[in-house]
């Protein structure tokens, strides 16, 4: 073979195992739940003894079926998820949950999943959601879902939910492609970073006066996770 037929094959190889390793890693073996108080520090947590494993690491009394009160929520949800963190049975299983309560006209802002896609069903109310797509078409996807339907939002898109409806609240859940998805919420993230990011900076960005960035950044920018 060509050094420039090995050349290609590396390459090749290279994209794969790139592939492969871009989102949650595969289990080899049954389970593997997390070992959250090992000092070893991995992508994700380290196995707990297997002998040591018993039923209550893959359960959580999570109460899912009872609202979330979003009075006290400046934007008016809650989102309750259920992650690695809060369930070790999850590890290397690529998979979470997440219950979000909506006030009437309330919304879960814009915001992102860096490590997972996400897929959203209407369990009651009626929701008016969307996603962005990159640079440079940033073009906007966008449905109103009743009851029952379902949506599904790319991996690391900017995404969103509102309540559009007064007088009614709505919930929904939804099931995201990684044990531990995170959360950037784009708001928070811009205006509430610590520390502040210059308000020249975001000024040039936005293109309007540092008088406006700066009350922004002077407003608290809510976590609306449970």
């Amino acid at each position: 073979m060509a050094p420039s037929s090995y050349f290609l094959l590396a390459v090749l190889l290279a994209l794969v195992a790139y592939q492969a390793n871009a989102s949650d890693p595969s289990p080899l073996q049954d389970f593997c739940v997390a070992d959250k108080h090992s000092p070893v520090k991995v992508n994700g947590f380290v196995c707990k003894d297997p002998m040591a494993v018993n039923a209550d690491d893959f359960f959580k009394a999570a109460n899912l079926d009872k609202p979330m009160d979003t009075k006290d929520s400046k934007v008016g949800s809650v989102v309750t998820l259920i992650n690695v963190m809060q369930l070790p049975g999850l590890n290397t299983l690529g998979i979470s949950l997440a219950r979000i309560d909506y006030a009437p006209l309330g919304e879960n802002p814009p915001h992102t999943h860096p490590r997972a896609t996400e897929i959203l069903t209407v369990l009651e109310g009626t929701l008016y959601v969307g996603f962005v797509t990159s640079n440079p078409n940033n073009t906007l996807f966008a449905k109103v879902l009743n009851k029952g339907d379902v949506f599904v939002f790319p991996q690391g898109l900017i995404h969103f939910q509102f309540n559009p409806i007064h007088d009614k609240p709505a919930v929904a859940i939804a099931a995201l492609s990684s044990q531990n998805p995170g959360a950037i919420t784009i708001a928070n993230a811009v205006f509430g970073s610590k520390p502040p990011i210059s308000d020249d900076v975001l000024a040039k960005a936005f293109q309007v006066e540092k008088g406006t960035i700066d009350w922004l950044q002077a407003q608290f920018w809510e976590n609306n996770h449970n």
